[in-house]
């Protein structure tokens, strides 16, 4: 016996609760043919000022849970999660915009795929009188959650989804607020919970809407953005690095071309240039070795294997970051030399104006290659603490063994 539990949230939706109660009760015979055998509805009242807890207090067959005052949207789908009794949870909001007549299809792609969720998506192709801003916020949302946790998504933040009760587990802590959804979504990627996404329509919602585009915008980006770096730091600390890295490496080139030409004074724009180059050649290298480091750390605390690679399976085997260890002697060597080489042209007679450029590469040079080797014996360090229980649980074994 499956039991279906379906949180709506609820904050002054008075114009159309009694509408979306009656549609989902009325979805209970398409559940029992899905396999679904019975259905439960909890409406959390999330602090109204209005009629809500009134009326979803006189329909039949409905649940009610009241906060005495406002906690936000994912306060209340996670109080109602815990009042729920059901196998399968569930929730869409109140306004009338998702349709709860899709919930029978929901579960039946959860059953038959062994999915942990599923997701009603908007921007799958279906019927949507989504208002173009929030199209064109959905759309990027959903994109950088795809470019930082390699699964693709089409629609981060739905507001109606079905998923079995024990991923919960795996997915807590959730925000309080509306960014509950996005974040549920990029937390449910990065610990491996398998979702899918259903296509279903979209309509104007009942009553004013409470989504700020700006404020709440500002939100989902920083809260997805920091929910990331908790799991796998290095693919967007790592992406920045190696843009840093490659814009660095364009101006070097066209310095370098440009000196061997002839050129030996610089313009503002120049000048300005070879300060970017400096600027973002460092700050590449240290953005990227951070996310390295950090993804060992975020392994400690997960205990689990270290994620590697920046857009996929990894790129270099071993991982890049074994690798830190001699691309760092390299780079020391390299600038070294350029000092010394620059140190004798200069004691022979080459002016200041065409040796300071070289002095400043030989720099650059070193302090890169120091700041490799230093990583390179930091991760080799978190390396061995990240498998230190399972080395001592071999060893425990082998003795036991050979008692």
């Amino acid at each position: 016996m499956t039991t279906l539990s379906v949180v709506i949230p609820a904050l002054n939706e008075e114009d159309g609760i009694a509408d979306i109660m009656r549609r989902v009760l009325a979805v209970k015979p398409q559940l029992a043919a899905v396999g679904v055998s019975d259905l439960e509805l909890i409406v959390v009242d999330d602090g109204s000022k209005d009629r809500t807890a009134e009326i979803v207090r006189n329909t039949p067959g409905v649940r009610l849970v009241q906060h005495p005052v406002n906690r936000g949207y994912g306060a209340a789908l996670k109080t109602g999660f815990c009042a729920a009794r059901g196998e399968l949870l569930a929730f869409l909001d109140a306004d009338g915009t998702y349709p709860p007549e899709y919930f029978p299809q929901l579960c039946e792609t959860l059953l038959r795929n062994g999915t942990d969720i599923v997701v009603g998506s908007r921007m799958a192709g279906a019927e949507s009188q989504m208002p173009l801003t929030r199209r064109v916020g959905n759309l990027f949302f959903a994109s950088l959650i795809t470019l930082i946790s390699r699964q693709r998504i089409t629609d981060s933040a739905s507001g109606m989804r079905v998923m079995r009760r024990e991923v919960l587990e795996k997915l807590y802590p959730l925000p309080d607020g509306l960014n509950f959804t996005p974040i549920m979504t990029t937390r449910a990627l990065h610990e491996d919970v398998h979702i899918e996404e259903v296509p279903i329509p979209y309509h104007e919602r009942v009553g004013r809407s409470k989504l700020s585009v700006v404020r709440d915008g500002a939100r989902y980006l920083q809260t997805i953005t920091w929910t990331a770096l908790n799991y796998n730091p290095v693919r967007i600390l790592g992406g920045l690095g190696l843009a840093a890295m490659g814009v660095a490496g364009a101006i070097a080139l066209a310095v370098v071309v440009a000196r061997l030409m002839g050129v030996t004074t610089l313009g503002p724009l120049g000048a300005f240039a070879v300060f970017a180059m400096v600027v973002l050649a460092v700050t590449g290298i240290s953005l990227f070795n951070l996310g390295a480091t950090f993804n060992y750390l975020v392994a400690l605390f997960h205990r689990r294997p270290v994620k590697q690679g920046l857009f996929g399976k990894p790129i270099f085997d071993p991982p890049l970051d074994r690798h830190f260890g001699w691309m760092g002697v390299v780079l020391g060597l390299a600038g070294a030399a350029t000092g010394v080489v620059s140190l004798i042209m200069a004691m022979n007679g080459w002016p200041a104006s065409r040796m300071w450029f070289w002095y400043l590469l030989s720099a650059m040079l070193i302090l890169m290659g120091l700041q490799f080797v230093v990583s390179w014996i930091v991760m080799r360090v978190l390396e061995e603490l990240s498998r230190r229980d399972l080395l001592a649980a071999e060893d425990l074994r082998a003795r036991v063994a050979n008692v």
